[in-house]
């Protein structure tokens, strides 16, 4: 798929759901997101911006920590959800700006940090994207990403981005924690994968959320109700109430200077 259908796919699919993600307990808040922050160690005062920041909750998180944020995204009604958010809150040192990751609309060494969560198994261009990260960061900036992946085993890999796919026709991929680092290298950073997590996965509330047509929702119990032992113990796969565990992974990177 080209990176305009990809985009378009993005903006198509959470133009819908975007209200559902406000109240998402699983973007919300969580373990991920404390440990993003504790690898953050932010002070306040820094310039932070979350690429692709959906509801919110990430840019909100790190604003309340006194940063100056900035929040892009590709969909205007996530974007206009984040921003009800800010102002129910009181935020003012939180801005927001309709922007693809892969073609930022900054000068150079703009920010001290770059963060992105659960959104770039969306990313058309995840090496553009993070080749941007780094270009508009200051120098020894740093990324932080959150986002759910693959295990390294190709079937598990296979497996889980299927199950992906069918839930969301907009996903493009799960990438190896290993393929981050990798990524984020090749862009001129040092990286690492600082933290892994299995986060729990409710089956009517995950399809619920993404609106999945009820035809898709029957197979995806199909699928997770017949897999096989090894799938199973891998991603914790639960028959009732249905659900799974999904791995995900904070992957951390500094400019090298």
């Amino acid at each position: 798929m080209s990176k305009e259908a990809t985009n378009a796919a993005v903006r198509n699919q959470f133009g819908a759901v975007a209200a559902a993600y406000a109240t998402s307990a699983v973007h919300a808040s969580g373990p991920d997101l404390a440990a993003m922050i504790d690898a953050a160690g932010v002070k306040g005062g820094e310039r932070v911006l979350d690429m692709a920041c959906g509801a919110g909750h990430t840019a909100l998180a790190f604003a309340a920590r006194g940063t100056e944020t900035v929040a892009v995204d590709l969909t205007p009604e996530m974007l206009e959800v984040a921003a009800g958010l800010a102002r129910e809150r009181g935020m003012a040192n939180i801005t927001f700006q309709q922007a693809d990751a892969s073609a930022l609309p900054f000068a150079g060494a703009e920010f001290d940090l770059v963060v992105t969560r659960y959104a770039a198994h969306h990313f058309a261009e995840p090496a553009v994207a993070l080749r941007e990260a780094a270009r508009v960061l200051r120098p020894g900036g740093r990324f932080l990403l959150v986002d759910t992946v693959s295990p390294e085993d190709a079937a598990l890999d296979t497996f889980l981005n299927a199950v992906e796919l069918l839930r969301d026709d907009s996903h493009v991929r799960d990438w190896r924690a290993s393929e981050w680092v990798r990524m984020l290298k090749g862009a001129g950073f040092e990286a690492d994968v600082r933290e892994r997590l299995a986060v729990s996965l409710d089956g009517l509330s995950w399809v619920a959320r993404a609106q999945t047509p009820t035809s898709r929702v029957a197979m995806l119990k199909e699928i997770l109700a017949g897999a096989s032992p090894a799938r199973r113990a891998a991603f914790e796969i639960r028959d009732e109430p249905w659900g799974f565990s999904i791995p995900v992974a904070l992957v951390a990177g500094r400019l090298v200077d």
